[in-house]
């Protein structure tokens, strides 16, 4: 699959600070030779050696198209007094003139992107396997961006409908006209098809303006597979990240490319949760840790910059390189809540980025400028032909089903959901389990439309389970069942318990007056009303999230017997129909299955 030509477009763009006003900023080094920015050419009619190119990035917008609420819409930013103060943030209207201002009479710029564009999208991209969020980014000016592990939750066969435009194969087209593609590469150079031993897209793209040439090389986590569904990646080898962007450096160099920047699909934990947090704070790095440290620790001194995502949080720091120098690493957190703006000195006498002068800022997308028009309407065009699907009503319910509390009323009725469909894949389903974490919001009795008091919608429910992971069938041992319910209250999970929401047929009783994992009394672990038998199979549903050993449930990606199914909203969809009516809706799960000991 080739990634189709990119169209050329006229720039005008300008580096420019943000509306937000503070933003960290982190430079290598003050200095450049003393002609960088002379403004003098050498000789009388060549340009100036050195020629700033502004890069603007960000990552992980997952389809948030319309401002993200919550604390999915909001920034933290570090005050000088050592405070903090939150910032309403995100919204592709904004991000679009934010993006427009910065370009402003700056005709060298580049936008590039981290991964995860899309995936794990709200209603109005996500009910159109997000065709809206890639006529966004065309719109944006996006230049180039890497796969992520959420570009593989509908199958390479899609991403590469993404990239190269046509109509859904089962759902067809949702207008009268075609949809196009990206106008932007998607770049995987270390996705393989296993049966040609080649990248499913580019593996790098080339940015050229005038004699000013700048390589991208694209990488997705290697551990991709084990995140997303078996479908998405069948056929497909994740290769090592730094063994492929070393490899796509040498080649780009072969070119006669010699600046590269890497974008790639995993990343790292800043010691602080604000966006201006300063993680060159003692010294180079120091405040970061995670994936990309080890992967920027060894990626070839030819690349000049990473730009990451993966792991939703905000961080511009330098991180050396193998031969000791200093490389900047940045990350826009997600959602379309900040933006990075990276200044690359290109050196045209070698070809390459004086890594001494690049200077680099996260900038949050404030909600305090004018909305692109062109983007509204994009908004309202995908929300009328939206309505209709998210309006249809797919259960009823008699009151409030709350997300609150350490046991919450959601959680049991996914939970039970999952149980219930899990019976249907295979009957010999024993119990289902469901992170905290994935129930986003809970149901309301009252109407938030049209619809009538009491009735849940699809695009209620939707915004309940947002993320399209599956349910899964694991195979675990009645000592592993246990293993992870004390998993929820140590290891990663000691300081911060992750309480899994249990289906009705499993309780038992969690004393938070101890510690670690003795705050869950194995005694009292009950299924169907038996103790637990340690030597037992016990088939167990859980999304997919959690099949992969996500949110820090080791034991739960160790299952055997796999088995994929549909994904978690439909099978929350299934539930409520079958489950209630107009004239009998369904009551709120009694929230008594964790028995809590305080």
């Amino acid at each position: 699959m080739q990634a189709k030509s990119r169209p050329s477009r006229r720039r005008t763009y300008a580096l420019l600070a943000s509306a937000a006003g503070l933003a960290t900023v982190a430079a290598l080094a003050s200095a450049l030779p003393a002609d960088a920015h002379s403004g003098k050419g050498h000789g009388h009619h060549q340009p100036d050696r050195y020629q700033d190119v502004q890069l603007l990035s960000f990552n992980d917008l997952h389809g948030n198209l319309e401002p993200p609420s919550g604390s999915s819409g909001r920034v933290t930013e570090l005050q000088a007094d050592g405070t903090t103060k939150t910032i309403d943030a995100g919204g592709v209207e904004y991000l679009a003139t934010h993006l427009r201002e910065a370009r402003k009479g700056n005709p060298y710029s580049i936008t590039a992107a981290g991964g995860d564009m899309v995936g794990a999208s709200p209603l109005i991209s996500g009910l159109f396997h997000d065709e809206p969020t890639i006529e966004a980014l065309n719109k944006l000016d996006l230049d180039v961006t890497t796969v992520g592990n959420h570009e593989f939750d509908e199958g390479a066969k899609e991403l590469a409908r993404l990239q190269n435009g046509g109509c859904h194969p089962t759902d067809g087209c949702y207008t009268d006209k075609k949809f196009k593609g990206a106008d932007f590469p998607y770049l995987a150079a270390n996705v393989l098809d296993e049966k040609t031993d080649k990248p499913i897209l580019k593996p790098y793209w080339v940015w050229q303006k005038k004699d000013v040439k700048i390589g991208f090389i694209g990488v997705t986590l290697e551990g991709t597979p084990g995140i997303v569904s078996a479908d998405g990646v069948k056929g497909l080898a994740f290769k090592d990240e730094v063994e492929t962007i070393n490899k796509y450096a040498k080649v780009l160099q072969r070119q006669g490319v010699q600046s590269i920047v890497a974008l790639v699909h995993e990343g790292g934990f800043p010691s602080s949760s604000s966006y201006n947090y300063d993680c060159d704070s003692p010294g180079a790095g120091d405040g970061i840790s995670g994936p990309i440290v080890d992967i920027a620790k060894n990626v070839t001194p030819a690349v000049d910059a990473l730009v990451t995502g993966h792991t939703h949080t905000a961080y511009v720091c330098t991180i050396d390189d193998p031969a000791g120098n200093p490389r900047m690493v940045t990350s826009a957190a997600s959602f379309g809540r900040l933006y990075t703006d990276t200044t690359l000195t290109y050196d045209r006498r070698t070809g390459d980025i004086a890594r001494t002068a690049v200077q680099s800022a996260n900038h949050v997308v404030t909600r305090d400028v004018a909305k692109a028009p062109d983007l509204t309407e994009l908004i309202g065009r995908w929300n009328t032909l939206a309505a209709p699907i998210g309006n249809r009503a797919i259960g009823y319910i008699s009151a409030d089903v709350n997300n609150t509390g350490t046991e919450s009323a959601m959680g049991d009725l996914i939970a039970d959901a999952q149980f219930a469909y899990g019976k249907e894949l295979d009957p010999e389903t024993d119990l289902a389990l469901m992170n905290p974490g994935g129930v986003r919001a809970g149901l309301t009795y009252a109407a938030k439309g049209a619809e009538g008091d009491g009735v849940v919608t699809y695009a209620e429910g939707f915004t309940v389970q947002p993320f399209a992971n599956t349910v899964n069938l694991q195979d675990f041992t009645g000592a592993q069942l246990i293993q992870v319910l004390k998993e929820q209250v140590s290891g990663s999970n000691a300081a911060a318990p992750k309480i899994l929401q249990p289906s009705k047929n499993l309780t038992y009783t969690l004393d938070l007056t101890k510690t670690g994992a003795d705050r869950v009394v194995t005694d009292s672990v009950r299924l169907d009303g038996q103790a637990v038998d340690p030597a037992a199979t016990y088939r167990i549903a859980t999304n997919s999230f959690l099949a992969g050993g996500g949110d820090g449930f080791t034991t739960l990606g160790l299952g055997t017997g796999d088995l994929v199914g549909t994904d978690d909203l439909s099978a929350l969809a299934e539930y409520l129909t079958a489950n209630s009516s107009a004239t009998a809706p369904l009551a709120p799960p009694a929230t008594n299955r964790i028995t809590i000991v305080q």
